[in-house]
């Protein structure tokens, strides 16, 4: 860090308003996760069709996402760099959130329509508002406003699942309602509080090849098939696996919970939050334990344990048992999650962060394109507790190419250069 840094001025108070911009992305996404598909399933019987129409938001993630981000980079306006977007975004947002209960009610095309209209909302402000940190954040402060960042994200997820779940089974209406002024709150506070000029953003050159997001990524593509990076792609691959059983059990429990084990909509959403709940609680040993034993392993210790737990689920006997269950796979998802990000940005030493971040990201959100639509499809030819097959047999490849990945990187003591 530069002299100059040092001299500029950072607060742990505006870490939490930004936070808070965190916490209502993730209630709204929980919450949305979590109950789409039951909304959904009034005019559609297909868990994969319905799972398909969920890995619309990952498309538009995809798509978007890296686009906004650069373009938020090299705006400069009176509002700043990112409030724009979230002055247009989070409002509308809100506005269309309350109306997906409504318009449900009506038809599906109306659905379908309010619901792209959302998702695009939703995408518009997700960078910019992540985004914020950075900005007024110096370097060596950042790992801990992260931490605070995603502490808060995880309030959120509880607070959809444990407390918007029960409002749910009450009334459909009054919970999108909740989660909307969630939203319009956070948003005025944003508005508010948010520094217009931070100290630590930049106004990127509109030349400059960090703001052509779509050309780095291909150029980052093609560098990492050389042979020479075969590690760091089978690690990035083994991501891209666990995560298809990780987000197709996000996207499609509810669905498990609901037409399986006979739980309300709510008991349904409250039975899910146990498992956020356990990764919440474990998030920080988790992190101790990767230090201490190292990354990768604790990442295959964790896809084990996960492998192991979610292919007896079918075989439980009861609701009880399996929110046991669902409590220790948290604590596996931990172990495996927390090291992620980590592991992957080291692949590329300090002067290639940025690169493997994209790359990370690029393969998770890949993976969540396809995982609601391909963990329905199972559901639909099978049974619905093939959702946890489906899910254990993506944990098993994500170990395999992890295992192999880390060995090759290990052995090679390979970096990826862009």
């Amino acid at each position: 860090m530069c002299m100059d840094d040092k001299k500029r001025s950072f607060s742990y108070r505006q870490i939490f308003v930004i936070g808070t911009g965190f916490l209502a992305m993730m209630l709204v996404w929980t919450f949305y996760n979590a109950f789409m598909p039951l909304v959904l399933s009034e005019y559609i019987d297909s868990s994969a069709l319905r799972g398909i129409i969920m890995g619309l938001d990952n498309l538009l993630a995809v798509l978007l996402i890296p686009w906004i981000g650069a373009w938020s980079d090299r705006i400069s306006t009176p509002f700043g760099q990112r409030l724009p977007f979230i002055i247009v975004g989070m409002p509308l947002a809100a506005l269309l959130f309350v109306l997906l209960p409504l318009v449900a009610n009506i038809s599906l095309g109306w659905l379908l329509i309010i619901d792209i209209a959302f998702l695009i909302a939703m995408t518009l402000y997700r960078a910019p508002v992540i985004a914020l940190m950075p900005d007024v954040t110096p370097q060596n402060k950042r790992s801990s406003a992260n931490g605070i960042i995603n502490l808060l994200g995880g309030i959120g997820a509880m607070i959809a699942l444990f407390g918007l779940s029960a409002v749910y089974d009450v009334s459909r209406t009054f919970a999108f309602g909740i989660g909307s002024i969630v939203l319009i709150t956070v948003f005025l506070l944003l508005f508010w509080r948010i520094d217009r000029q931070p100290p630590y953003a930049e106004k990127a050159s509109e030349a400059s090849e960090e703001s052509q997001s779509l050309r780095v990524l291909t150029k980052a593509l093609k560098a990492l098939i050389n042979v020479d990076f075969r590690g760091p792609l089978l690690i990035l691959s083994g991501i891209f696996f666990y995560f298809i059983g990780y987000s197709g059990i996000e996207a499609q429990f509810t669905t498990f919970a609901v037409g399986y084990l006979q739980l309300s909509s709510g008991e349904a959403g409250t039975t899910l939050g146990i498992f956020s709940l356990s990764f919440v609680l474990f998030a920080v040993p988790a992190g101790f334990l990767g230090n201490r034993f190292g990354k990768s392993r604790m990442m295959q210790l964790g896809l084990a344990i996960l492998i192991v737990l979610f292919s007896v689920v079918p075989f439980l006997p009861n609701v009880l048992s399996i929110q046991i269950l669902l409590f220790f796979a948290g604590f596996g998802w931990a172990l495996v999650n927390v090291q992620a990000y980590a592991f992957v940005a080291d692949l590329g030493g300090k002067a290639q962060i940025g690169y493997m971040t994209g790359l990370y990201y690029f393969f998770s959100m890949a993976s969540s394109l396809i995982a609601p639509g391909l963990a329905g499809l199972f559901m639909d030819l099978f049974t619905l507790p093939s959702l946890f097959f489906v899910a254990s047999i993506s944990f098993g490849l994500g170990f395999v190419f992890l295992n192999a990945g880390a060995k090759k990187t290990t052995k090679s003591g390979t970096q990826v250069e862009a």
